[in-house]
């Protein structure tokens, strides 16, 4: 058995995904299985990886269901004791497993990690604003504001997702904060301060850059004030991001004239009143 499952879920991203793959094939770490999940892709992605990569992933094809059933059912084909993904447009420097794994072993009741990243915008570097800093430890309040951990930088052991759940088929977008939420709750996420991934960004497919993303970031806050092993505190701190995202969401329905969507983030706020004080 391998010790490292990677997966990565695709669609419509064929240059992207050669990239992505030959980073991986380029790890200093070698146990490793990588699984390729197609979510529907017409563009020669099965082809590219037959002539190009043959023998040396496990490709499915399913028809396009999304990101998160796309990863969810690389985790059915996963063998290993460790889970890591990969974004088809981001890529790994050559040592990223190596460290991440090297610091799993040495802290065994370590659940997850994740790295530092380099940010390509429009094939130029740049710096990551104040608000996406990276936080190690117990950081369910760091991650309630936006996603700071990128799916293609962490590793975690798969019975953190057994125990958690997978990504929720649910949600279109967000899927990947809606996690970070529930495991951030649970465990602390552990912080290695080194730039081990590149994010490439600002390609017109990328589901992120919609108005609107907030609609899913409110559901995964709903979820997450359903739970009843919530911290009191973290509780509160979740309500008051509800009401942030909530009132934006209420501002642009509103200059939208979309009155119903309006009225329905209304009645939640009433739901989830603020605590005086």
């Amino acid at each position: 058995m391998p010790w490292v499952s990677i997966i990565i879920p695709t669609y419509n991203r064929r240059d992207f995904l050669r990239e992505a793959i030959r980073s991986v094939l380029e790890q200093s770490f070698r146990d490793f299985e990588l699984i390729v999940v197609d979510d529907g892709s017409d563009d020669g992605t099965r082809e590219m990886i037959q002539r190009e990569f043959p023998g040396l992933l496990t490709y499915l094809y399913q028809e396009n269901q999304g990101v998160s059933r796309a990863r969810n059912r690389g985790l059915e084909l996963a063998q290993g004791e460790f889970v890591a993904f990969l974004d088809s447009d981001d890529l790994w420097l050559p040592r990223k497993l190596e460290r991440q794994m090297a610091f799993m072993q040495s802290q065994p009741k370590a659940q997850i990690c994740y790295t530092d990243e380099i940010w390509i915008r429009r094939g130029v570097r740049v710096n990551p604003k104040k608000k996406h800093a990276k936080y190690s430890g117990w950081i369910y309040p760091r991650c309630l504001p936006l996603c700071i951990i990128s799916p293609s930088s962490a590793l975690m052991r798969r019975g953190l997702l057994e125990e958690v759940g997978g990504f929720d088929e649910e949600l279109p977008v967000c899927e990947d904060y809606d996690l970070w939420l529930r495991i951030s709750a649970r465990h602390p996420i552990h912080f290695l301060p080194e730039k081990l991934i590149v994010k490439r960004g600002g390609h017109q497919d990328q589901l992120s850059r919609r108005w609107g993303n907030d609609i899913w970031r409110v559901k995964a806050l709903l979820k997450m004030l359903k739970d009843p092993s919530l911290r009191p505190d973290w509780r509160r701190m979740t309500v008051e991001e509800l009401h942030r995202k909530g009132s934006i969401l209420i501002k642009g329905f509103r200059k939208r004239g979309k009155e119903e969507e309006v009225k329905y983030y209304e009645r939640i706020l009433e739901q989830y009143p603020l605590e005086e004080g």
